[in-house]
């Protein structure tokens, strides 16, 4: 009887069929080509709002005479209005909603809590703190104001860290909801001591306000901008592989260091746009989440940046011409609408979903 026989040759692996190839690339295509197609409506929205920044409200600027303006030709009250009010007005707002976009986005991915925000844990708090004592206590005034802010912000970030220590982001959380809640007395301390004229200031700086948007602070900004978004950009490619946790990133080859350098980088870009319009409510709290909705759950730094400026351009035209007798910073209606934004994460129970 003869037994069985036995293959000793190379196996031959099945080729899959073309079908099957082409079903394969276009699903890894698919998220692709719907980021880009949610990044570019987003751009297209906040250049929109932005256009609309510039030309419409109580003095309106055609299109034309836009264009004849940035050329160099002088036209009466118009010139005035567009280089010196609107257009300045609308470049730091798209300017700090996009860095307040990309640092709240930064922070929810990485540390893996849509509540992990810069605005929750304390880091805007924080600028504003140092900023505030810095204008009442030390009489600082001008760009130092923009520095104590930014030292404020990283410092109070690397406390809350080691408060919080390896026990998970909740414990983050919790530790920058405290440090906030310290913070906002020494903010009301330095605030009763005020005299009039710094208690003016102090609270405009506080609301967040691009109404004192000049040139020299948006050329500052900029020029930190460009050093600190491409830097943010190549940290970034780990923000996928952290997502699915910590130890599947480190098991891919991310470093914790890595990860640690883009916290602090995404905590001086907070700080940045804190120190350029005071803290801006809730911005760096929505953008995150609306991008990732819109791009199918999948985090986009990009969309997030859009959603921000959009956030912040749109919230600026509204509370100026929202109201014909009054005219509200912008931080307070980016704050009207993150407020019913959280209370929904806390109600439907997304906010600790992904606590790790």
């Amino acid at each position: 009887m003869n037994g069985p026989t036995l293959v000793t040759g190379p196996v031959v692996p099945a080729v899959p069929s073309a079908a099957t190839v082409d079903a394969l690339r276009a699903a890894r295509r698919a998220p692709v080509r719907r980021r880009r197609r949610v990044v570019g409506a987003l751009a297209a929205v906040a250049v929109g709002l932005f256009v609309a920044r510039v030309l419409l409200g109580d003095y309106t600027i055609t299109v034309p005479d836009f264009f004849r303006i940035l050329l160099g030709e002088q036209i009466p009250g118009a010139s005035f209005i567009l280089m010196e009010v609107k257009l300045p007005r609308a470049v730091l707002a798209v300017l700090v909603g996009f860095a307040f976009g990309v640092a709240g986005a930064v922070f929810q991915s990485t540390l893996h809590n849509p509540l992990a925000s810069p605005d929750v844990i304390g880091v805007s708090v924080g600028a504003s703190a140092s900023a505030v004592a810095a204008v009442v206590g030390f009489g600082l005034e001008g760009p130092w104001v923009s520095v104590a802010a930014v030292l404020g912000a990283v410092a109070t970030a690397l406390v809350v860290r080691l408060v919080a220590g390896p026990g998970g982001t909740h414990r983050l959380v919790l530790a920058g909801i405290g440090m906030a809640a310290a913070l906002s007395s020494v903010i009301h301390f330095f605030f009763v001591r005020a005299d009039e004229w710094d208690a003016q200031v102090v609270l405009r700086w506080l609301t967040g306000s691009v109404s004192q948007a000049d040139w020299p602070t948006i050329a500052v900004l900029v020029l930190v901008l460009a050093v600190l978004l491409p830097l943010v950009g190549w940290l970034a490619r780990s923000v996928r592989a952290v997502e699915l946790g910590e130890d599947v990133a480190t098991g891919l080859g991310e470093s914790p260091s890595r990860r640690n350098l883009l916290l602090v980088v995404a905590t001086v870009l907070a700080a940045v746009g804190v120190a350029a319009a005071g803290p801006v409510a809730s911005v760096a709290f929505l953008s995150g989440p609306v991008a990732r909705f819109l791009n199918a759950g999948r985090t986009t730094l990009l969309g997030a940046g859009f959603v921000g400026a959009a956030l912040v351009v749109g919230a600026d035209y509204v509370g100026d011409y929202a109201f014909t007798d009054i005219n509200f910073p912008v931080g307070v209606v980016t704050g009207a609408v993150g407020a019913p934004f959280l209370l929904w994460l806390l109600a439907t129970g997304r906010a600790g979903r992904r606590t790790t």
